[in-house]
């Protein structure tokens, strides 16, 4: 090699801080930079006798067939774990090197270089990482297997406590003097306590688990509040709190699990009349057409909320000073459940609150749209709307699906390994639905190509994802998608997307 070269190699990677290497197609090593003496403790002249190509772990680990393939094609590759024999043969914990080859052509002549980035710190932060995630994961699912099981054994004896002192207190009410009469009032009332916590952590668990199960339909909201009034009147009118009600559309129907709106409402209610000494608890609701949401709001006249603490108020056993659970009942959930409920609904619970003046909690639940109009307006495009193919590894987006258009469609649901393209010509389906993860996002975008081009009866097709990125949402419009929702998407977005429109965000 003449000294032009080793002088142009000497200003290019000198000053580069991680070992590099070049050789020629001999095989030997013709040039090293400062950071590869360092790393493998020598310097070029000591390796004048040395070539790669009779290197045994090289030939070993694949690496030197990789080399020969660079100088065979001039290209470029990367390697993983390169490690050779001089490397091994030092007495140190080996680093882990990711080694990118290629190809360089100078004066006629070709050369490989051998770029070695150190990756060691990378890999073991990586497993670290993943170590403290999997711990997470088993603590979580310690935790909740905890709650879910002591729950259980909890709940049984406690129905039978307040069973049996509920009767003694109706029976007996009027043979027991009024000091007993006390006694028994306070054992109800510290097992309903008791029970109510018990149920709160049990539902709680099963959101967190992901065991949470929806059935969602159309339901009245004025009625279910009307209902949840009426349970928690009793605790108000003891206190000498007024419950207004201000209702815009009494017909205004929602599309909501009738158990966990009712919890939600619940919850959010008995908050209001527990943290308010005197004054009133309003609810009023509205409509938002044009967004197609039903709005309620709870306002009450209780003691309000620091602004300071207003950002963890949703957190789990959640409250904002000792003093406060001192004085009221409650083990910080009813509030954390409500927001998760609601939000599972398809909705969203907010709060606005000023100390010592009160708070408003604010919540929102997709309109029920009118399905069997949507259903006939496919019908008159003839359009039979029978069956859906749907790709969902996790299976919690099907799930969802089948709840949102239950009745309506047969589902054929596989995972991304399962599905296969002669589906397309052989399955009798209407819609074919893509819950996208991001690791399957370049394939899926292949995959609905090649659809497009093979599918006669060119049948539709969507793409659920949680990705929101215009460009990104582009590479699918352009693959041939006819629709794309972004998560989380209520059943009014669903609904939408079976009507004929161009590709967007929801």
């Amino acid at each position: 090699m003449t000294e032009l070269i080793f002088r142009y190699f000497k200003l290019l990677y000198d000053s580069i801080p991680f070992p590099i290497e070049v050789i020629n197609e001999e095989g030997k090593i013709v040039y090293i930079n400062p950071s590869f003496s360092m790393q493998w403790g020598y310097n070029l002249s000591e390796l004048n006798e040395y070539k790669i190509f009779n290197d045994s772990e090289l030939k070993r680990s694949g690496a030197h067939s990789a080399i020969l393939k660079t100088f065979e094609n001039r290209d470029f590759r990367i390697f993983e774990n390169y490690a050779d024999s001089i490397l091994k043969g030092k007495e140190i914990t080996l680093p882990i090197f990711r080694t990118k080859i290629f190809h360089i052509s100078f004066d006629e002549k070709n050369f490989v270089v051998m770029f070695h980035e150190d990756q060691t710190e990378i890999v073991l932060t990586e497993a670290e990482v993943k170590k403290a995630r999997d711990g997470n994961k088993e603590a979580e699912r310690l935790k909740n297997t905890f709650l879910t099981v002591l729950s259980h054994e909890l709940r049984t004896p406690l129905n039978i406590i307040l069973g049996y002192s509920s009767i003694i207190k109706e029976s007996m009410v009027d043979r027991i003097n009024p000091e007993d009469k006390v006694y028994l009032d306070n054992l109800y009332s510290g097992t309903e306590r008791l029970h109510n916590s018990i149920s709160q952590m049990l539902e709680f668990a099963q959101i967190e688990a992901g065991n949470y199960r929806l059935r969602l339909e159309s339901v009245n909201l004025e009625k279910v509040i009307r209902n949840c009034i009426d349970i928690n009147k009793q605790i108000a009118d003891n206190k000498k709190i007024e419950i207004k009600t201000k209702f815009f559309e009494s017909k205004a129907e929602v599309y909501a699990d009738l158990q966990s709106l009712e919890s939600s409402i619940n919850y959010l209610l008995n908050n209001a009349i527990k943290f308010t000494k005197v004054g009133f608890v309003e609810i009023e609701t509205s409509l938002l057409t044009d967004k197609e949401l039903a709005v309620c709001k709870i306002k009450d006249s209780g003691i309000g909320i620091s602004t300071a603490y207003l950002d963890h108020l949703f957190r789990p056993f959640s409250q904002e000073d000792l003093e406060i659970g001192r004085n009221y009942e409650g083990n910080g959930l009813g509030l954390a459940l409500a927001k998760r409920y609601i939000e599972k609904m398809g909705g969203s619970l907010l709060v606005d609150s000023i100390k010592g003046v009160g708070t408003t909690f604010t919540f929102t639940l997709p309109l029920a749209l009118d399905t069997d109009k949507i259903e006939k307006s496919n019908a008159s495009n003839k359009k039979a709307l029978k069956k859906i193919l749907m790709i969902d590894d996790r299976n919690e987006s099907s799930v969802l699906l089948k709840a949102y258009l239950k009745n309506s469609f047969e589902f054929e649901v596989y995972t991304f390994s399962e599905f296969k393209l002669d589906f397309v010509d052989k399955k009798d389906f209407d819609y074919l639905i893509f819950d996208v993860e991001h690791d399957h996002w370049e394939k899926s975008i292949r995959l609905c190509r090649h659809i497009k081009k093979i599918d006669a009866r060119e049948r539709e097709i969507i793409i659920l994802s949680n990705e929101s990125d215009d460009e990104k949402i582009e590479q699918f419009k352009k693959a041939g998608v006819d629709r794309f929702l972004v998560k989380p998407f209520n059943k009014n977005d669903l609904l939408k997307a079976f009507n004929k429109s161009p590709v967007s965000k929801k």
